[in-house]
Protein backbone atom coordinates (compact mmCIF):
# COMPACT_ATOMS: atom_id res chain seq x y z
CA UNK A 1 0.00 0.00 0.00
CA UNK A 2 1.34 3.78 -0.88
CA UNK A 3 1.45 5.74 2.21
CA UNK A 4 -0.16 9.10 2.41
CA UNK A 5 1.91 12.06 1.43
CA UNK A 6 3.12 13.46 4.97
CA UNK A 7 2.33 16.37 6.78
CA UNK A 8 4.13 17.42 9.72
CA UNK A 9 2.09 20.59 10.81
CA UNK A 10 1.00 18.19 14.19
CA UNK A 11 5.13 17.09 14.88
CA UNK A 12 7.53 18.89 16.61
CA UNK A 13 11.31 17.87 17.21
CA UNK A 14 12.49 16.61 20.49
CA UNK A 15 15.82 15.92 21.93
CA UNK A 16 16.06 13.79 24.78
CA UNK A 17 18.25 13.41 27.63
CA UNK A 18 20.15 11.25 26.43
CA UNK A 19 21.01 13.09 23.23
CA UNK A 20 18.44 11.54 21.02
CA UNK A 21 16.38 12.51 18.90
CA UNK A 22 12.93 12.69 18.96
CA UNK A 23 9.37 13.72 18.55
CA UNK A 24 6.34 15.35 19.99
CA UNK A 25 2.74 14.75 18.56
CA UNK A 26 -0.16 17.37 19.25
CA UNK A 27 -2.62 14.92 17.38
CA UNK A 28 -1.89 12.66 20.24
CA UNK A 29 -0.44 15.32 23.05
CA UNK A 30 2.33 12.51 23.34
CA UNK A 31 5.78 12.50 22.90
CA UNK A 32 7.39 9.24 20.71
CA UNK A 33 9.64 8.33 23.39
CA UNK A 34 10.92 8.46 26.81
CA UNK A 35 12.11 12.37 27.76
CA UNK A 36 15.11 10.58 29.28
CA UNK A 37 15.93 9.46 26.08
CA UNK A 38 14.60 7.42 22.99
CA UNK A 39 17.44 5.47 22.35
CA UNK A 40 17.61 4.19 25.86
CA UNK A 41 14.23 3.26 25.80
CA UNK A 42 14.31 1.71 22.46
CA UNK A 43 17.48 -0.56 23.96
CA UNK A 44 16.27 -1.19 27.63
CA UNK A 45 12.47 -2.10 26.42
CA UNK A 46 13.00 -4.19 23.03
CA UNK A 47 16.49 -4.85 22.56
CA UNK A 48 17.70 -5.87 26.32
CA UNK A 49 14.63 -7.82 26.83
CA UNK A 50 15.02 -9.74 23.23
CA UNK A 51 17.55 -11.32 24.62
CA UNK A 52 19.16 -11.56 21.08
CA UNK A 53 22.27 -14.44 22.56
CA UNK A 54 19.63 -16.70 22.88
CA UNK A 55 20.15 -16.82 18.76
CA UNK A 56 23.51 -17.88 16.87
CA UNK A 57 25.56 -16.74 14.05
CA UNK A 58 23.58 -17.03 10.80
CA UNK A 59 20.31 -17.69 12.52
CA UNK A 60 17.04 -15.26 10.94
CA UNK A 61 14.99 -13.46 13.55
CA UNK A 62 11.75 -12.83 12.28
CA UNK A 63 10.10 -9.64 14.29
CA UNK A 64 7.20 -7.37 13.76
CA UNK A 65 7.66 -3.54 14.60
CA UNK A 66 4.32 -1.84 15.29
CA UNK A 67 3.77 1.25 15.01
CA UNK A 68 7.58 1.97 13.28
CA UNK A 69 7.27 6.11 14.04
CA UNK A 70 11.33 7.02 13.43
CA UNK A 71 12.33 3.63 12.93
CA UNK A 72 14.12 4.15 16.35
CA UNK A 73 13.42 0.99 17.85
CA UNK A 74 13.92 -1.44 14.94
CA UNK A 75 17.01 0.27 14.00
CA UNK A 76 19.02 -0.07 17.56
CA UNK A 77 17.80 -3.82 17.29
CA UNK A 78 19.54 -3.81 13.85
CA UNK A 79 22.69 -2.44 15.13
CA UNK A 80 22.84 -5.14 18.17
CA UNK A 81 22.34 -8.14 16.05
CA UNK A 82 25.08 -7.32 13.21
CA UNK A 83 27.65 -7.72 15.12
CA UNK A 84 26.32 -11.25 16.11
CA UNK A 85 26.14 -12.65 13.09
CA UNK A 86 21.70 -12.28 12.88
CA UNK A 87 19.81 -11.70 9.98
CA UNK A 88 16.92 -9.93 10.60
CA UNK A 89 13.10 -11.00 8.77
CA UNK A 90 11.47 -7.52 9.66
CA UNK A 91 8.15 -6.54 9.00
CA UNK A 92 6.63 -3.12 9.81
CA UNK A 93 2.92 -1.51 11.05
CA UNK A 94 2.94 2.01 10.05
CA UNK A 95 -0.23 4.49 9.34
CA UNK A 96 2.24 7.79 8.97
CA UNK A 97 5.18 8.65 7.02
CA UNK A 98 6.32 11.74 8.52
CA UNK A 99 8.00 10.45 11.40
CA UNK A 100 10.58 8.51 9.67
CA UNK A 101 10.69 11.89 6.92
CA UNK A 102 10.87 13.97 9.48
CA UNK A 103 13.68 12.11 11.60
CA UNK A 104 15.89 11.41 8.28
CA UNK A 105 15.63 15.26 7.43
CA UNK A 106 17.97 15.94 10.67
CA UNK A 107 21.65 15.47 10.71
CA UNK A 108 21.64 14.72 14.56
CA UNK A 109 19.15 11.61 14.17
CA UNK A 110 21.28 10.72 10.70
CA UNK A 111 24.33 10.65 13.04
CA UNK A 112 23.21 8.82 15.91
CA UNK A 113 22.66 5.36 13.31
CA UNK A 114 25.94 3.66 11.45
CA UNK A 115 25.72 4.13 8.06
CA UNK A 116 25.80 0.65 7.00
CA UNK A 117 23.26 -0.46 9.46
CA UNK A 118 20.53 1.45 11.09
CA UNK A 119 20.57 3.97 9.04
CA UNK A 120 20.67 1.94 5.56
CA UNK A 121 17.30 0.39 6.88
CA UNK A 122 15.41 3.82 8.03
CA UNK A 123 16.73 5.25 4.09
CA UNK A 124 15.71 2.48 2.38
CA UNK A 125 12.65 2.19 4.20
CA UNK A 126 11.57 5.84 3.62
CA UNK A 127 12.33 5.25 -0.14
CA UNK A 128 10.82 2.20 -1.31
CA UNK A 129 8.98 1.01 1.95
CA UNK A 130 11.24 -2.33 1.89
CA UNK A 131 14.59 -3.30 2.86
CA UNK A 132 17.26 -5.57 1.89
CA UNK A 133 20.52 -5.94 3.11
CA UNK A 134 23.62 -8.28 3.90
CA UNK A 135 22.04 -8.16 7.10
CA UNK A 136 17.85 -9.47 6.42
CA UNK A 137 15.10 -8.10 4.60
CA UNK A 138 11.92 -6.44 5.51
CA UNK A 139 8.83 -4.07 4.02
CA UNK A 140 6.59 -1.62 5.44
CA UNK A 141 2.70 -2.24 5.89
CA UNK A 142 1.59 1.32 5.57
CA UNK A 143 -1.85 2.22 6.37
CA UNK A 144 -4.09 1.45 9.42
CA UNK A 145 -2.62 -1.47 11.21
CA UNK A 146 -5.81 -3.03 12.19
CA UNK A 147 -6.21 -3.42 8.71
CA UNK A 148 -2.72 -4.74 7.48
CA UNK A 149 -2.39 -7.67 10.74
CA UNK A 150 -4.72 -10.13 8.60
CA UNK A 151 -2.37 -9.99 5.63
CA UNK A 152 0.31 -10.07 8.59
CA UNK A 153 -0.88 -12.99 10.23
CA UNK A 154 -1.24 -14.93 6.62
CA UNK A 155 2.76 -14.24 6.17
CA UNK A 156 3.81 -14.73 9.89
CA UNK A 157 1.13 -16.55 11.86
CA UNK A 158 3.02 -18.31 14.72
CA UNK A 159 6.64 -17.78 13.25
CA UNK A 160 7.91 -14.31 14.60
CA UNK A 161 10.38 -14.08 17.22
CA UNK A 162 9.40 -10.43 18.51
CA UNK A 163 6.97 -8.05 18.79
CA UNK A 164 7.75 -4.53 19.35
CA UNK A 165 4.21 -2.64 20.45
CA UNK A 166 5.29 1.01 20.47
CA UNK A 167 1.40 2.49 19.87
CA UNK A 168 0.73 5.99 21.92
CA UNK A 169 -0.82 5.07 24.91
CA UNK A 170 -4.15 3.61 25.61
CA UNK A 171 -5.96 6.18 26.49
CA UNK A 172 -4.97 8.00 23.08
CA UNK A 173 -5.03 5.74 20.81
CA UNK A 174 -7.10 2.86 22.29
CA UNK A 175 -7.46 0.80 18.85
CA UNK A 176 -3.94 -0.72 19.11
CA UNK A 177 -4.59 -2.01 22.33
CA UNK A 178 -8.10 -3.84 21.97
CA UNK A 179 -8.46 -6.78 23.20
CA UNK A 180 -8.80 -8.33 18.98
CA UNK A 181 -5.90 -6.51 18.21
CA UNK A 182 -3.76 -7.79 21.00
CA UNK A 183 -4.82 -11.13 20.05
CA UNK A 184 -4.15 -11.06 16.62
CA UNK A 185 -0.57 -9.97 17.68
CA UNK A 186 -0.47 -12.80 19.83
CA UNK A 187 -1.29 -15.24 16.92
CA UNK A 188 2.70 -13.99 15.38
CA UNK A 189 4.40 -15.62 18.11
CA UNK A 190 6.54 -18.61 17.86
CA UNK A 191 6.36 -20.46 20.80
CA UNK A 192 9.18 -18.87 22.58
CA UNK A 193 8.06 -15.51 20.98
CA UNK A 194 7.99 -12.07 22.84
CA UNK A 195 5.70 -9.26 22.60
CA UNK A 196 7.69 -6.39 24.15
CA UNK A 197 5.84 -2.86 25.16
CA UNK A 198 6.62 0.38 27.12
CA UNK A 199 2.58 -0.46 28.09
CA UNK A 200 2.21 -1.71 32.05
CA UNK A 201 -1.77 -0.36 31.91
CA UNK A 202 -4.11 -3.25 33.34
CA UNK A 203 -6.52 -3.42 30.17
CA UNK A 204 -3.99 -4.29 27.50
CA UNK A 205 -1.82 -6.54 30.13
CA UNK A 206 -5.76 -8.64 30.91
CA UNK A 207 -6.12 -8.41 27.29
CA UNK A 208 -2.82 -10.55 26.37
CA UNK A 209 -3.43 -13.25 29.31
CA UNK A 210 -6.73 -14.06 28.26
CA UNK A 211 -5.36 -14.39 24.84
CA UNK A 212 -3.42 -16.95 26.03
CA UNK A 213 0.26 -15.71 27.01
CA UNK A 214 2.29 -15.68 30.39
CA UNK A 215 3.05 -12.05 31.54
CA UNK A 216 6.20 -10.58 33.13
CA UNK A 217 7.02 -7.12 33.84
CA UNK A 218 10.07 -5.09 32.55
CA UNK A 219 12.37 -4.19 35.58
CA UNK A 220 14.17 -0.87 34.36
CA UNK A 221 12.48 2.82 35.47
CA UNK A 222 14.28 4.26 33.22
CA UNK A 223 12.14 3.48 30.22
CA UNK A 224 8.71 4.99 30.65
CA UNK A 225 7.26 6.97 27.91
CA UNK A 226 4.58 9.57 28.65
CA UNK A 227 1.98 7.24 28.89
CA UNK A 228 -1.61 7.77 30.75
CA UNK A 229 -1.32 8.62 34.41
CA UNK A 230 -0.79 5.99 36.77
CA UNK A 231 0.82 4.23 34.28
CA UNK A 232 4.36 5.50 34.50
CA UNK A 233 5.24 4.90 38.30
CA UNK A 234 8.28 2.86 37.07
CA UNK A 235 10.11 0.99 39.89
CA UNK A 236 9.77 4.01 42.94
CA UNK A 237 7.75 1.37 44.61
CA UNK A 238 10.07 -0.41 45.75
CA UNK A 239 9.68 -2.63 42.88
CA UNK A 240 5.76 -3.55 42.65
CA UNK A 241 5.47 -1.36 39.16
CA UNK A 242 7.29 -2.02 36.21
CA UNK A 243 8.73 -0.39 33.14
CA UNK A 244 6.63 -1.94 30.73
CA UNK A 245 5.25 -5.41 29.54
CA UNK A 246 7.19 -8.74 28.66
CA UNK A 247 4.86 -11.13 27.10
CA UNK A 248 4.74 -14.54 25.42
CA UNK A 249 3.70 -18.64 24.80
CA UNK A 250 6.09 -19.73 26.89
CA UNK A 251 7.82 -17.28 28.95
CA UNK A 252 10.23 -17.75 31.84
CA UNK A 253 8.89 -16.00 35.14
CA UNK A 254 11.94 -14.05 36.10
CA UNK A 255 15.32 -13.03 34.08
CA UNK A 256 17.83 -9.88 34.22
CA UNK A 257 15.47 -7.95 32.47
CA UNK A 258 11.87 -8.80 33.84
CA UNK A 259 10.61 -9.95 36.93
CA UNK A 260 6.93 -11.58 37.33
CA UNK A 261 3.84 -9.45 38.11
CA UNK A 262 3.79 -8.06 42.04
CA UNK A 263 0.84 -8.44 43.76
CA UNK A 264 -0.23 -4.93 43.07
CA UNK A 265 -0.01 -5.52 39.35
CA UNK A 266 -2.07 -8.63 39.48
CA UNK A 267 -4.68 -7.37 41.65
CA UNK A 268 -4.59 -4.07 39.29
CA UNK A 269 -5.44 -6.59 36.35
CA UNK A 270 -8.93 -7.93 38.69
CA UNK A 271 -9.60 -4.16 39.00
CA UNK A 272 -12.31 -2.48 36.76
CA UNK A 273 -8.81 -0.85 34.78
CA UNK A 274 -8.69 -4.06 33.79
CA UNK A 275 -12.05 -3.61 31.54
CA UNK A 276 -10.16 -4.64 27.91
CA UNK A 277 -10.46 -1.97 25.08
CA UNK A 278 -13.11 -3.58 22.17
CA UNK A 279 -13.29 -3.53 18.74
CA UNK A 280 -14.70 -6.84 17.13
CA UNK A 281 -14.93 -5.11 13.76
CA UNK A 282 -11.61 -3.53 13.49
CA UNK A 283 -12.85 0.12 12.31
CA UNK A 284 -13.90 1.56 14.99
CA UNK A 285 -12.78 5.35 16.10
CA UNK A 286 -10.98 5.88 19.62
CA UNK A 287 -13.98 8.06 21.09
CA UNK A 288 -16.32 5.00 20.15
CA UNK A 289 -14.02 2.94 22.00
CA UNK A 290 -12.76 4.85 24.81
CA UNK A 291 -16.86 5.12 25.45
CA UNK A 292 -17.86 1.69 24.77
CA UNK A 293 -14.94 0.88 27.61
CA UNK A 294 -16.71 3.32 30.05
CA UNK A 295 -20.34 2.01 30.04
CA UNK A 296 -18.62 -1.68 30.63
CA UNK A 297 -16.61 -0.66 33.56
CA UNK A 298 -19.52 1.19 35.13
CA UNK A 299 -21.73 -2.16 34.86
CA UNK A 300 -18.57 -4.24 36.31
CA UNK A 301 -18.89 -5.54 39.12
CA UNK A 302 -15.03 -5.48 39.69
CA UNK A 303 -13.50 -3.01 42.11
CA UNK A 304 -13.37 0.48 41.28
CA UNK A 305 -9.79 1.59 40.23
CA UNK A 306 -10.36 4.24 42.86
CA UNK A 307 -10.88 1.88 45.77
CA UNK A 308 -7.57 -0.52 44.83
CA UNK A 309 -5.34 2.87 44.40
CA UNK A 310 -6.64 3.43 48.36
CA UNK A 311 -5.55 0.43 49.16
CA UNK A 312 -1.99 0.52 47.96
CA UNK A 313 -1.58 3.85 48.99
CA UNK A 314 -1.45 5.24 44.70
CA UNK A 315 -1.85 9.14 43.99
CA UNK A 316 -4.66 9.57 41.19
CA UNK A 317 -8.48 8.50 40.53
CA UNK A 318 -10.18 6.13 39.12
CA UNK A 319 -9.93 5.21 34.98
Amino acid sequence: MTPKAPTTSHLSPRITDDGSFSLHSAEFAEGFHSRRGALLEARCTYVRPAQLERFGAGEELTLVDVCVGLGTNSAALLEAAAPLGIRLRWFGLEVDPAPLALALAQPCFRRQWQPALGLDLLQQLQNSGRWLSSHGRGEMLWGDARGQIETLLKQAAGRCDLVMLDAFSPRHCPQLWSQEFLAALSGLLAPRGRLLTYCSAAAPRRSLAAAGLQLAALRSKATNPEAEAGDDLGDDLNGAWSAGTVAGPQLEPTSRWWRPLSAMEREHLLSRAGESYRDPAGRAEASSILADRLRAQALSGAEPASAWRRRWGLPGGAR
